[in-house]
């Protein structure tokens, strides 16, 4: 063990695995988790290349063969709970895409959620046994988020009782969906239903692709993998044409609506149903934003701990760079993210499981608010993330710009999450249209309930941009409940602003569509305040759970961290608004400082409280050991360049060179 990442954890102070407890959901789940590590860390058959020295083709092949033996081996260890399996998967992808992800992540969960009695009978033990494998064909060339747009059509033929499906157009090719390219032999695509002359709009339907026993594609389709991308190297994206594809009228995903033999349409009782499997996976990169932060903040906060260089004063030895306080304030607030997001992660997993047990009891009311809120904190995370994995790696010097030290492989293949299942800026809008009905609803006397019910106590107070001296309570930067009050006014006025942004712009005689895009930023802002809102709530309540004193007290302080780092990264909003006073922004700048120095001697400890196993971070910089450089030699000289000491090129090319001079 290096000396001073020892030295950090006996500095500790809290009980790191009391804290490990907490983020997995109790000791239980936490027993459960290592066990399951172990069953894989320990499994000789998931032994792998170093996927940086392997060419694409080599890599993919290494991703099949490791998700077919992950099948295996769930089966024979009879693990089924949902949790664990997803677990068991991301332990033997261990940082790489798996190349059958998109089966378990979107093809059965559209399975589950959308098949009628007697199609779940005939498809779930089929693709649950993998004897089909498959994927979610939705994007295509030419549209992505704009759902609508989507041009693949199936027609309905009433005389054979079968749709057509057809990409009519180049920018109708299916495109992007992952193991589409080689490995999967169905897909649930996604078409716009046409049934007796009339459109009805997107519906999804199961389309086989590939011939089972042969693999080869059927008549009608197209498919093949789209080429090289930024990262998910071990994954098939793949393109899919389809001309004059026939699938049975039973093809069609049909438990809310469906086309009766005749060619009559059934409609589904909310429109929203059609993009569950899109809500679940929102919800779902919520906590892998989580994830992958807690990861990169792992290795940059462990490394700043054994990385000595340069002189705080002249003639001593050099510090370690977690002692500088401009290393501090790059690394603990994102610590801090980390956490919240680790705590809206849950809430999200949990509000998608009970509102979805809400719509199997056939209610639907809270479906637009779980839609809304998955895809605003889809955005808020993912951008968040994204930005915050980069300054992790820049944070590690050049060692940090090394593939060794897993982080360009973290952001790389992070950075997608931001564009796929909805591009931020679009999924911000949707969450703003949700808050502006809300808001006018508020206005018009209804009360709200959920997370938006925050709109009635402003429609009751009347919030209103003003002078902090005109406002009626003074904020206590040291008190967290009180923060939380301010982000709520502070989104609530941001609603307020965007409504009326809309309204003037209609005065101006305006139609819907240009007002609502002439307000597009002030509606984006007042989403992304909302959401801001929502993970500092739900940071202060989760320490209403936590009886642990030590353990209180720390998470305490990066609570309150993230929620004054992000008043300062806002601050124009709350000053604007009149929340807060040019004082209290400085004397929040003098409070960050004092947070930071609270928190210096704990940072390793709560990191290690992530409880992410060398294996999984795979990281020279970031392990557990500390013994960076040594095995940074190590990898190195691993590299297939250095497998002769002259390399052919020297033959070939140098040596010629120099008898021609």
């Amino acid at each position: 063990m290096n000396p001073d990442i020892a030295r950090e954890r006996e500095n500790a102070t809290f009980d790191v695995n009391k804290l490990t407890n907490i983020l997995d959901g109790g000791p239980e789940k936490t027993a459960r988790r290592r066990e399951i590590e172990s069953l894989v860390f320990s499994d000789p058959d998931f032994k792998e290349d170093d996927p940086n020295f392997l060419s694409r083709s080599e890599r993919y092949d290494q991703a099949v063969r490791k998700s077919v033996q992950m099948i295996l081996k769930l089966r024979e260890y009879g693990i089924a709970d949902p949790e664990e399996i997803q677990h068991y998967k991301s332990m033997v992808s261990v940082n790489r895409p798996e190349a059958m992800g998109l089966h378990f992540a979107m093809f059965l969960p559209t399975l589950y959620n959308m098949c009628d009695p007697e199609q779940s009978r005939k498809w779930l033990p089929l693709a649950e046994s993998c004897q089909i494998v498959g994927t979610y064909a939705q994007t295509e060339m030419g549209h992505g988020t704009h759902l609508r747009g989507l041009e693949t059509t199936a027609t309905y033929d009433p005389a054979t009782q079968e749709f057509v499906l057809n990409s009519p157009t180049v920018s109708s090719i299916k495109w992007w969906p992952g193991g589409l390219g080689k490995t999967s032999n169905y897909a649930i695509v996604l078409a716009q239903l046409y049934s007796l002359g009339n459109c009805h709009g997107l519906h999804a339907f199961i389309v086989q692709i590939r011939d089972i026993s042969t693999h080869k594609p059927l008549p009608g389709i197209v498919v093949g993998d789209i080429g090289p991308k930024f990262g998910f190297h071990e994954v098939d994206n793949g393109f899919l044409k389809l001309e004059n594809v026939r699938i049975p009228r039973e093809n069609m995903l049909m438990k809310y609506s469906k086309v009766e033999p005749d060619g009559s349409y059934v409609k589904p009782p909310s429109a929203k149903l059609t993009y569950g499997t899109m809500v679940f996976i929102r919800s779902m990169i919520v906590g892998a934003s989580a994830v992958a932060l807690a990861k990169a903040s792992t290795i940059a906060i462990r490394y700043s701990a054994v990385r000595h260089q340069s002189e705080i004063r002249a003639g001593e030895p050099e510090p370690q760079i977690l002692d500088y306080q401009t290393q501090q304030y790059k690394l603990f607030p994102l610590l801090a993210m980390a956490y919240a997001f680790k705590f809206v992660g849950q809430y999200m997993k949990q509000t998608y499981h009970r509102i979805s047990e809400d719509i199997n009891h056939g209610n639907f009311s809270e479906l637009p608010e779980l839609h809304a809120l998955s895809a605003g904190l889809k955005a808020f995370t993912t951008w968040e993330t994204n930005s915050a994995i980069e300054v992790c790696r820049m944070s590690c010097g050049g060692h940090g710009y090394s593939q060794s030290s897993a982080l360009p492989d973290i952001y790389v293949d992070f950075t997608p999450t931001c564009t796929y299942e909805g591009e931020n800026s679009v999924m911000m809008l949707q969450t703003a249209r949700y808050l502006v009905k809300s808001y006018r609803q508020a206005k018009a006397g209804q009360r709200l309930s959920g997370i938006v019910s925050y709109l009635n106590e402003a429609q009751n107070r009347g919030v209103q941009p003003q002078p902090v001296a005109a406002r009626p309570t003074v904020v206590d930067v040291n008190d967290l409940s009180s923060l939380v009050e301010v982000y709520k006014l502070r989104a609530a006025i941001l609603v307020d602003l965007a409504a009326k942004s809309i309204q003037q712009e209609l005065q101006r005689r305006k139609s819907q569509e240009d007002a609502w895009n002439n307000s597009a930023i002030d509606l984006v802002r007042a989403s992304d305040a909302h959401c801001h809102y929502v993970v500092v709530k739900l940071f202060a309540d989760k320490l209403g759970e936590v009886g642990d004193t030590a353990i209180h007290s720390v998470l305490s302080t990066l609570a309150l961290l993230y929620a004054l780092h992000g008043i300062t990264k806002n601050s124009g909003d709350f000053l604007q608004a009149g929340l807060l006073s040019v004082p209290q922004v400085m004397q929040i700048s003098l409070r960050i400082k004092e947070l930071l120095s609270q928190l210096r001697r704990n940072a390793v400890a709560l990191v290690d409280a992530f409880d992410i196993h060398d294996k999984k971070l795979n990281s020279v910089l970031g392990r557990y050991d500390g013994n960076v450089y040594e095995h940074m030699f190590e990898w190195a000289r691993r590299s297939p360049l250095n497998a002769t000491e002259v390399h052919e090129s020297f033959h070939k090319y140098l040596k010629p060179l120099r008898s021609n001079l």
